[in-house]
């Protein structure tokens, strides 16, 4: 079971998000929140797998929030709910370390799929984010090599960079998603990489994917 909490200040919007998620079998919304405050409250007393965060909360934001339980609870990956693709707020949630975003306006089917796929370590950005992170992150003049990795490494950061979730990468380079896993582990740690989300700017600084590149590229 995937253990989720809903953030919210909209109890109605709050509400029906929950009611979607609790309806799939496999996800259990185990709190919500009205604000940011109580978001880090329910996440340190519920330890759930995915906190859903809407980006503008009273008393704390959905990106303090989300800076917040990456640093206290790295455990909790943060899905980011927002009304514009494009959205300044959502571009620094995904800096303070959300695993990504999706418009308020989603189908239930793409809420619930998203939930999965942030819960297995996967992330969705869309194309102009991407771009947008990539251009901040290599403003600094300080991209990161790939030289490090080993070829199967660098074969996981490509496919991981594509959107592709740990399954889907297990299956497309014949490997075991505990080893997708390993190899994800060990790219993160040899290129001082925090999360996936600095994991799939690397890959693009270097080239190695290019801006919109999907899944069945």
């Amino acid at each position: 079971m995937i253990r989720v909490v809903v953030a919210d200040d909209q109890a109605v919007v709050r509400a029906g998000f929950a009611a979607i998620l609790a309806a799939a079998p496999d996800v259990d919304v185990v709190g919500d929140a009205g604000d940011g405050a109580v978001l880090l409250d329910v996440v340190a007393a519920q330890r759930p797998d995915v906190a859903v965060v809407d980006v503008r909360m009273p008393v704390m934001d959905g990106i303090e929030a989300t800076r917040a339980i990456a640093a206290a609870h790295p455990g909790t990956r943060v899905l980011i709910l927002t009304t514009f693709d494009l959205d300044e707020y959502v571009f620094d949630a995904l800096r303070a370390g959300a695993s990504g975003f999706l418009l308020k306006d989603v189908p239930a089917s793409r809420l619930v799929e998203a939930v999965r796929a942030v819960a297995d370590g996967s992330m969705l950005l869309g194309a102009s984010v991407t771009r947008r992170l990539v251009e901040d992150f290599a403003a600094r003049g300080d991209p990161r090599s790939l030289a490090v990795l080993t070829p199967r490494e660098t074969e996981v950061v490509a496919a991981v960079a594509r959107g592709l979730s740990n399954a889907e990468v297990g299956a497309e380079l014949f490997i075991t998603e505990p080893t997708v896993k390993s190899h994800v582990s060990e790219a993160l740690r040899k290129l001082g990489c925090r999360d996936r989300v600095q994991l799939v700017i690397a890959a693009y600084e270097a080239g190695l994917v290019r801006p919109g590149a999907r899944r069945d590229d």
